[in-house]
């Protein structure tokens, strides 16, 4: 007979899955490929979702044809100046800007006594969650910066899992990428994305928005 994984912990994305700082994120990348003379669109937006600022900086020089232009060290500093654009706007985020249906998943997670992490490629996650008054609801939030592989790569899901001390097996991750749905495949989790179902063949479960997300249906179909 077939050991079925127990459900034990949620491991959470934070862009467009926990607040929606993707619009920060858009109009910071946006100066600064401006600045460089690069035409920046939603559409090149769209593929940096989930993947770190260094490899969302070649991708944009690339898309520019630039890409050979600048050392490491000057792509360090590209790289710094967008955050500093970026960390000047979510200084604006409050509680009210947490995305439909959080709160209370997060509750529901919590009532049931499973733990809950947090897997972001944002090296201002920490900063966030607080301006959300959320971070007292993780359990752990991965340290990015000790992450040697972005996503695609399950590095740092399996991070998050080992951190809490569950078996991958016996956790649901939630993301609104491409690139994350499949780190969470990769990393032999139950995936749940948020956004078109067309985009996201891979996941196990989709919600078209966060508010439509249920930890009862989750729960039931993890456990299917």
């Amino acid at each position: 007979m077939i050991q079925l994984s127990k459900l034990k912990a949620f491991i959470f994305d934070l862009d467009g899955v926990i607040t929606d700082t993707a619009e920060y994120h858009f109009l910071a990348w946006k100066a600064l490929a401006e600045d460089l003379n690069i035409s920046f669109t939603r559409e090149l937006n769209e593929e940096l979702k989930g993947i770190s600022r260094m490899d969302s900086l070649e991708k944009i020089l690339q898309f520019g044809g630039k890409e050979q232009e600048f050392s490491e060290q000057e792509k360090l500093e590209l790289a710094t100046k967008k955050n500093e654009h970026y960390v000047e706007l979510i200084n604006k985020i409050t509680p009210s800007d947490i995305l439909p249906g959080i709160e209370k998943l997060l509750r529901d997670i919590k009532q049931a006594n499973l733990e809950i992490a947090l897997a972001s490629a944002s090296k201002n996650a920490n900063m966030v969650l607080e301006a959300l008054k959320l971070k007292d609801q993780f359990d752990y939030i991965v340290d990015v910066t000790k992450i040697k592989k972005g996503k695609p790569d399950p590095e740092i899901f399996l991070k998050a899992a080992e951190l809490l001390k569950v078996d991958p097996s016996s956790c649901v991750g939630v993301e609104d990428a491409i690139a994350g749905v499949e780190a969470i495949k990769s990393a032999g989790m139950y995936a749940v994305a948020v956004g078109p179902k067309s985009s996201f063949q891979k996941a196990d479960l989709v919600y078209e928005t966060t508010e439509a997300l249920s930890f009862k249906e989750i729960k039931e179909r993890f456990e299917e």
